[in-house]
């Protein structure tokens, strides 16, 4: 039975998510299903606590839940800006060919094996196109990101979540409809 008033705001990954009783990864509940709308009411650095249609709740790595998109701005609105893809594109493109430099160099010979180690010490890219989709790896800021051509969005990161500092209030989240 649904909680009268529930309007999600994400929802789970399509993999399902793992669930904790409280901001704290030693408290383990059940995971939350793939697809589940869920309500975020609350942050605590990277953990967020969402409430399910049925009330149950619990505290998930919030940097995975997927948003839900807000009503589509009114005709006379401005259109907004969402991050560019182009530059990560091109980080990425100058990453693979200095490392594909480094390969031949190597092949060839006139590189030999700790210098090749060193010169492609701590590059790191990750870039998969599949059609009009592409998920690229921000090295710079340890995530991978999904782009569908123009927009970008955070689809996962290298960082569990982190535990809350005591003296941080936590941040309330309301629903645009008022509490």
């Amino acid at each position: 039975m649904a909680t009268p008033g529930f309007r999600p705001t994400h929802v789970v990954p399509q993999n399902g998510m793992p669930a904790w009783e409280a901001p704290d990864p030693a408290r383990p509940t059940v995971p939350l299903d793939a697809l589940l709308p869920v309500q975020l009411v609350e942050r605590r650095g990277d953990w967020g606590h969402v409430l399910c249609a049925n009330g149950w709740s619990a505290w998930v790595d919030g940097r995975y839940l997927v948003a839900v998109p807000p009503d589509p701005p009114a005709a006379d609105s401005p259109l907004a800006r969402t991050a560019d893809p182009r530059p990560l594109l091109a980080r990425a493109e100058q990453t693979l060919a200095g490392y594909r430099a480094a390969v031949e160099e190597l092949a060839v010979g006139s590189l030999d094996g700790e210098s090749f180690r060193d010169r492609t010490r701590g590059h790191r890219i990750g870039v998969v196109v599949d059609g009009e989709s592409v998920w690229l790896y921000d090295a710079q800021h340890g995530r991978w990101v999904y782009a569908d051509g123009t927009r970008l969005s955070t689809y996962a990161t290298d960082e569990a979540p982190r535990a809350v500092a005591e003296d941080h209030a936590a941040t309330q989240v309301v629903s645009p409809d008022g509490p």
